[in-house]
């Protein structure tokens, strides 16, 4: 028997729904596995395998699935690698809105890349979807999964780079792989991004799936491209080519809510000046570990803004993650606040007069600020009657428990600590939250 048809089966899946309705602990389940008599290796897979029910159950039948009891009781197959890779329900929901309709809406897609399914759950049902991948393992993943969410997919065992017949394509390219590998540079991509565009060429249309933090400068002129994340965090740079790119060389940042739709947008013509750095800023970066002080540039955004440095206003505003992934914050803060500004070059911290409204930002107003030293910092606790404070970190590298045990605040009050920089200076924020 394969593990996936092991994992797959009436009796296991019948004992993981028992096991997790009694909440039995590790020794619980390993006990009762041993006397049905799993052997250690089935054990082993069982008990792995269970650690990621409640974890795929929250990522793709959450939401407006939350109500629908064949939902929450649904069983996918997936690994641990395949889980985290995979694209989540809120975003995936809001994905399927990009497909086209009408004419075109039984086309067919290859899902490039398929790992476990998950770029393939919320596709428009009339569309005639084919999973590739090289992972024989994988294929078996996502035929079970897409039967599960009640779709007829074939698969195919190939090279993506060889692939052809379909009318539109997406492919989320392998980012690491091994489980727990930190994929560091952002640009090693299986297939890489120079791979993707030829393999665009043979479609009508596609997307891709790249890591939010890719090199903008490198995505090809004529496509699409929006940053999608939730309130607090930017997960992924989607890329349209060809028909699906409604709207090219344009650049989108959009909050998503947990149900898949639009809470708040952002968009404007691509601008290639902000994507890439100048040469001189470009050289002290590469050669900040021989500077020393002032000297050093301190950078959090891997592109240039638009907006000016200025003073230290009346508030500071954290832009949202996709606003700052878009490099969209500046237009945000404009539209506003003429005269908002940065603080530092490259921190992407916005300071104004004025209050900077949400989605768009987390503003702050600020109490005071002193250089970062420990004697100044907490006289400057003191004197607001802080003592609970949350530290955020731009700038500045430190570890934010040991500075808080450091500091020692007394007192009534709770705020907000910024470690960062002005013009270039440490510089310590008190504010709070409004």
């Amino acid at each position: 028997m394969q593990p996936w048809d092991l994992l797959a089966s009436d009796s296991v899946q019948g004992f993981i729904e028992e096991a997790l309705t009694r909440k039995w602990d590790a020794l619980q389940v390993s006990t009762a596995l041993h006397k049905a008599g799993y052997s250690n290796e089935d054990r082993a897979a069982i008990m792995d395998y269970m650690a990621l029910v409640p974890k795929f159950r929250e990522k793709f039948c959450s939401g407006k699935s939350a109500n629908n009891e064949n939902a929450r009781g649904m069983s996918l197959l997936c690994d641990k690698l395949a889980l985290e890779q995979s694209t989540a329900q809120d975003i995936g929901r809001w994905k399927a809105n990009l497909w086209p309709c009408g004419n075109d809406a039984t086309a067919k897609v290859h899902d490039l890349c398929c790992g476990m399914g998950g770029d393939s759950f919320y596709l428009p049902a009339s569309l005639q979807l084919t999973g590739v991948d090289l992972d024989e393992n994988r294929l078996a993943m996502y035929r079970h999964n897409l039967q599960a969410f009640g779709k007829a997919a074939e698969t195919i065992c190939a090279d993506v780079r060889s692939i052809e017949g379909a009318d539109y394509f997406t492919i989320d390219p392998a980012r690491r792989a091994i489980e727990g590998e930190n994929q560091r540079d952002l640009r090693n991509l299986t297939p890489t991004l120079e791979e993707v565009v030829e393999i665009s060429r043979h479609y009508k249309g596609g997307m891709a799936k790249l890591p939010p933090g890719y090199p903008p400068a490198e995505i090809p002129d004529g496509t699409e491209i929006l940053y999608l994340g939730g309130h607090s965090d930017c997960r992924e740079c989607l890329v349209l080519f060809g028909e699906l790119a409604k709207h090219p060389d344009t650049v989108r940042a959009v909050i998503i809510d947990k149900n898949g739709e639009t809470f708040a947008e952002w968009t404007r013509r691509r601008d290639r000046s902000l994507e890439t750095l100048d040469d001189d800023l470009q050289e002290k970066l590469d050669r900040n570990d021989s500077l020393e002080g002032k000297d050093r540039t301190y950078r959090t955004a891997t592109s240039r803004s638009d907006l000016p440095l200025g003073k230290i206003g009346k508030y500071i505003a954290e832009p949202a993650p996709v606003l700052i992934r878009s490099r969209l914050f500046s237009d945000a803060a404009l539209a506003h606040d003429p005269d908002a500004h940065l603080i530092s070059e490259g921190i992407a911290y916005v300071s104004s007069d004025k209050m900077l409204p949400a989605p768009a930002f987390t503003s702050y107003e600020i109490l005071a600020h002193a250089e970062i030293a420990t004697g100044a910092v907490r006289s400057m606790l003191k004197e607001h009657d802080i003592g609970k404070i949350t530290l955020k970190l731009r700038g500045v590298k430190l570890d934010p428990d040991a500075e808080t045990k450091r500091l020692k605040p007394k007192g009534k009050n709770s705020a907000i600590l910024f470690y960062t920089r002005f013009r270039g200076e440490k510089i310590a924020i008190l504010a709070k939250k409004l």
